[in-house]
């Protein structure tokens, strides 16, 4: 997977993605709105059983008690985690349908405090909105590229898209 200006271009197709309303950058931290520059790889697939059918075998199902640690003071940081969590975090099960399907990324893998959390490949809000530095999809787009991809798809974000 590369990204490139015009989308994502996988398996000799382009995808059309929004990224973080900041655009692309070599130096993310927590909260900037930016999608990190670098080689990123696939690490999970998460999906909504009570919406969607499990898209590939090794997809887990987001229960109520899923979440994601943003808190870069915490141990779990920027690693999946069970509620109750006192920590700041994400739910991945939301009411709105963005993270009815997830693909994570080794972004930060080892939870260096405020250098970012949660990049993830999901569903976009509408095209062309930014998003808080994931890359978000369609959801046909986003079906086919969990159906296909595997643990270590490696994930391509030049540092010259940047600007």
């Amino acid at each position: 997977m590369v990204l490139t200006r015009q989308g994502l271009l996988w398996r000799g197709r382009l995808f059309p993605c929004s990224i973080g309303r900041a655009g692309v950058t070599s130096a993310k931290r927590e909260g900037d709105h930016a999608t990190p520059a670098g080689i990123l790889r696939i690490t999970g697939l998460w999906y909504r059983p009570d919406r969607l059918a499990r898209p590939a075998p090794w997809a887990r199902p987001i229960g109520p008690g899923d979440l994601w640690c943003d808190d870069p003071g915490h141990p779990a940081y920027n690693r999946h985690a069970r509620a109750p969590l006192a920590a700041s975090h994400e739910r991945l099960r939301r009411a709105d349908p963005l993270y009815d399907l997830i693909l994570t990324t080794d972004w930060n893998a080892d939870g260096v405090p405020g250098r970012g959390s949660a990049i993830f490949l999901h569903q976009w809000r509408r095209p062309g909105t930014g998003t808080e530095g994931c890359i978000a999809f369609a959801r046909p787009d986003l079906m086919r590229i969990a159906r296909q991809a595997r643990p270590g798809t490696r994930l391509v974000i030049p540092r010259a898209l940047g600007g």
